[in-house]
């Protein structure tokens, strides 16, 4: 069997749907009121893209060494054109409070607490993770001087906005995250942003947010000016698109479904990379039409899709060190070099429930506990700081 054959991708989505119906079954579906039910379950299948993209870039790296992206559009765009899709919903969404704000004003120290305690808790955990897993590797000695760790891990905790360089001398470091890392500091960077944005609207956001925001894009213009920040312009304009009744219409349809895949089909038979305003823009039409109520034959919008979707952040960060400890403390390196395509791919699939299993419960009893402190929080810092202008 080919290493980059669809066959494995194909068998690890039907275990993760079977995984999320079992846990539908047992524990119960999300909740639908007030959110995009499709986008919401388009989340989780993106993130288990992500995790398979590493896959096949780490059976690559295990025999060859290098760390790099597979011969292969198909498992390529798992990576890139998921994380692209993951800037679409982010544009998306925010624009889309930005855009109501005209009727109903925007809680600005609301939205940046939930920001943080969505984020931050799980990244920090996967940090001291990190920090584990280098301690072991380079047997608990310290082979750079502390400043200089210290530093490194300001970087790191600094959601590598301040740059991800290797931990206590162990070379390629990010690869035990799988570098997942990267497109966080975009994310970011576009949140804080928001208060420009909403004045394009009418909206006029307290001056503290107003500042924030220009510092943000004083320092991310001369940090990495991309190319991706076109999948969040695309998002953007979806948040307008989803407001006219004939394209949502029109979105609903099976015409639409088969537009929506088409363009799917085209960037992976294509394109060799989504870096391009082709392929960027065939995604956004795919995403418009999901945003727009498009569930691709119902599956968007079943529980255990819509599950899926709240997991997609844990099975983001979580899937690259879930493979480094997998392939380095479990089975061992040498073993996987000698294991058949058909071995280490059904090793992957054997893995993929777990993940999804693990992701659950670090969602349940760890992200969404942090989450629901978003209320609570906002009023301490307004009411025992004193800070009425947040």
């Amino acid at each position: 069997m080919n290493p980059s054959s669809v066959f494995p991708a194909i068998a690890a989505l039907l275990l993760t749907y079977i995984t999320s119906f079992l846990l539908v079954k047992k524990f119960g579906a999300p909740n639908t009121q007030g959110r995009f039910a499709c986008v919401d379950g388009l989340r989780g299948y993106l993130a288990i893209c992500v995790f398979l993209h590493h896959s096949c870039v780490w059976y690559f790296y295990i025999q060859t060494g290098r760390w790099e992206l597979p011969a292969s559009n198909l498992y390529i765009h798992f990576g890139q054109s998921a994380v692209a899709l993951f800037f679409m919903i982010t544009g998306f969404l925010f624009f889309t409070k930005i855009i109501s704000s005209k009727t109903r004003a925007i809680d600005w120290c609301q939205l940046f607490v939930s920001r943080i305690l969505r984020l931050a808790p799980l990244y920090f955990l996967v940090v001291i993770l990190l920090c584990v897993v280098v301690a072991v590797l380079t047997n608990g000695v310290l082979t750079v001087p502390l400043s200089k760790l210290g530093r490194d891990l300001i970087g790191w905790l600094s959601f590598t906005m301040l740059g991800a360089p290797d931990l206590n001398g162990l070379n390629r470091t990010g690869i035990i995250v799988a570098g997942v890392t990267w497109s966080l500091p975009y994310e970011w960077f576009f949140y804080l942003t928001l208060p420009l944005m909403a004045l394009t609207v009418g909206t006029r956001p307290p001056i503290l947010y107003l500042f924030i925001s220009v510092i943000s894009i004083f320092y991310f213009s001369i940090w990495h000016p991309s190319i991706h920040y076109l999948a969040f312009l695309a998002g953007i304009v979806t948040a307008f698109l989803v407001r006219s009744s004939s394209f949502c219409n029109f979105a609903a349809s099976r015409s639409a479904t088969f537009v929506a895949l088409g363009c799917l089909c085209c960037v992976v038979a294509f394109f060799p990379s989504t870096y391009g305003l082709a392929p960027l823009g065939l995604l956004a039409v795919f995403f418009a039409l999901v945003a727009s109520g498009n569930s691709l034959f119902g599956l968007l919008l079943s529980p255990a899709s819509r599950t899926l979707g709240e997991l997609a952040y844990g099975i983001y960060l979580l899937h690259g060190i879930t493979l480094f400890v997998l392939f380095n403390f479990v089975i061992g390196l040498s073993v996987a070099k000698n294991m058949s395509v058909v071995q280490y791919w059904g090793l992957i699939l054997s893995v993929t429930p777990i993940i999804v299993l693990f992701c659950f419960a670090v969602f349940r009893w760890f992200e969404e506990p942090f989450m629901r402190q978003t209320p609570a929080l906002s009023r301490w810092l307004r009411v025992r700081l004193k800070l009425s202008f947040l």
